[in-house]
């Protein structure tokens, strides 16, 4: 066995442990309220799959597995965990691929990241996760030097385009070191999502106080800092507390997994974590906001699968509205591994539609939806706010619907800004258009369509000034 699958085999055994994972927190970990209701069940159809794999890294690639995958300006694009012959270092390489529909036909595969000799990822890139946050993106992902025990770490990489990157040169997550197991993985299959400010990232740890007697578990860190270098909170057993650095004690565990992804559904007001069920398929459990209760119950996304799911997601890591139904469906797509032969391999589509989630009763549920305001104007609601758009063609441009009436309930919500007929838009060479609303820069997206609704005028400015402005709300992510 060459030393590049016995690697593949030490990152992929997490996600392959024996035993059933139990959707909840461990005894460790946040309890449910002894007042929570019990979790509603919710009704589901359209069950679907592809017909075969959607994408690999071709006839050389020995495995495929460990997707993310984003639904990115009218787009799907597609990071998984592969190898390629000739690609720097042998060892594990992160591919992407894109396509106009998710089950294809995706692009030739590119590298976009792969070991680069030294460093703690010296030898191994995998189990990529990725968000866009005001216009930039960014690749969280596993490194290793090699194989050495507890030797995987968090890595991350930037890019203003989501093709070229700039690696950060060092781990954002290491081993808490806390325990010492029989699983000897360390930390990494990060998932990433973005939520009222704040990056969330779900991992794995072995070594950590919460970790099950196989290592399974997953744990939380936020921080409104991407790089997680500054103002990083920890799920603790009394919620989200400050840590200095993210090797914190790791003391609360959501799922009894590994190889696991999540989102955040707005239309459900609650996080969506998907972890493998042995002999079963895809369980999705859910949590409300504070991590406190599971206010729906589980749902099983049945099939053959062999290594964990990818959930298809925004570019922030919420959860695609509806096409058909906004108000009461939610989509649950996912792409996992369903054959192993040296590795995990085959990438195949799974999916089904939730019903009955009343998603546009309550305002928090709104997130992307416009309506005609007070004033005659439209309100555009995101992200618990609302942005006035004085031009109903702009706000058609921003927003994934608009109604036809008012919903009074949105009225509650604070007002962020207001878009109005000629303000300013900024635009530099690797980055969005961005609108100047009070000083701050709004990114909209890399096409000029909604500056040349408003009647914006554009100033050019280099990426590093684009930068340097405080930003606003992100109104890219409305885009899928």
């Amino acid at each position: 066995m060459s030393g590049a699958v016995a690697a593949v085999l030490l990152l992929a055994a997490c996600g392959n442990a024996e035993g059933t994972p139990q959707p909840g927190p461990r005894v460790e970990g946040v309890q449910p309220t002894a007042q929570a209701p019990a979790p509603a069940l919710l009704a589901t159809d359209r069950v679907r799959s592809s017909p075969g794999v959607i994408v690999s890294g071709g006839p050389d690639a020995p495995y495929n597995y460990g997707p993310t995958v984003l639904v990115d300006d009218g787009s799907y694009r597609m990071w998984w965990c592969s190898q390629l012959p000739g690609v720097g270092v042998p060892g594990d390489d992160v591919l992407s691929a894109s396509a106009p529909a998710l089950d294809g036909p995706y692009g030739a595969p590119t590298v976009d990241l792969h070991g680069g000799g030294s460093g703690f990822d010296a030898k191994h890139t995998c189990d990529p996760s990725v968000i866009k946050v005001s216009g930039s993106y960014y690749l969280y992902y596993t490194g290793a030097a090699g194989e050495q025990p507890f030797g995987n770490s968090i890595g991350l990489i930037t890019s203003a385009d989501g093709v070229h990157w700039t690696k950060l040169g060092h781990p954002v997550v290491e081993p808490s070191m806390q325990v010492h197991g029989e699983n000897t993985y360390g930390a990494g299959q990060p998932s990433a999502l973005y939520l009222d400010g704040w990056v969330y990232l779900m991992f794995t740890d072995t070594t950590g106080a919460a970790a099950g007697p196989k290592g399974t578990g997953q744990f939380v860190l936020r921080s409104k800092d991407p790089t997680f270098a500054t103002g990083t909170q920890a799920l603790t057993p009394n919620g989200f507390a400050e840590v200095s650095g993210t090797r914190s004690a790791r003391t609360t565990s959501i799922s009894d997994s590994n190889s696991s992804d999540w989102m955040w559904v707005d239309a459900l007001n609650a996080f969506a974590v998907a972890h493998e069920a042995l002999n079963q398929g895809t369980v999705i459990t859910f949590w409300n906001r504070d991590f406190t209760a599971h206010p729906y119950g589980d749902v099983l996304v049945a099939g053959p699968w062999q290594e964990g799911a990818g959930l298809v997601r925004r570019a922030d890591g919420h959860a695609p509205a509806s096409a058909q139904d906004r108000c009461g469906r939610v989509p649950i797509d996912l792409v996992r591994a369903v054959r192993e032969t040296s590795a995990p391999t085959d990438l195949t589509h799974f999916g089904l539609d939730l019903l009955g989630v009343h998603a546009c009763q309550p305002p928090a549920t709104l997130d992307g939806v416009a309506m005609p305001s007070s004033d005659r104007t439209i309100d555009l609601v995101l992200a618990g706010h609302r942005v006035r758009v004085d031009r109903r063609a702009v706000a058609e441009q921003l927003a994934v619907r608009v109604l036809d009436g008012p919903v009074p309930s949105a009225e509650a919500l604070p007002l962020a800004g207001r878009i109005a007929p000629g303000v300013p838009a900024l635009h530099a060479p690797n980055r969005p258009y961005g609108l100047v609303l009070d000083g701050r820069l709004w990114p909209i997206g890399p096409d000029p369509v909604v500056v040349r609704a408003n009647s914006s005028p554009v100033t050019e400015t280099s990426d590093q000034q684009w930068d340097a402005y405080p930003k606003g709300l992100d109104l890219t992510v409305l885009r899928d």
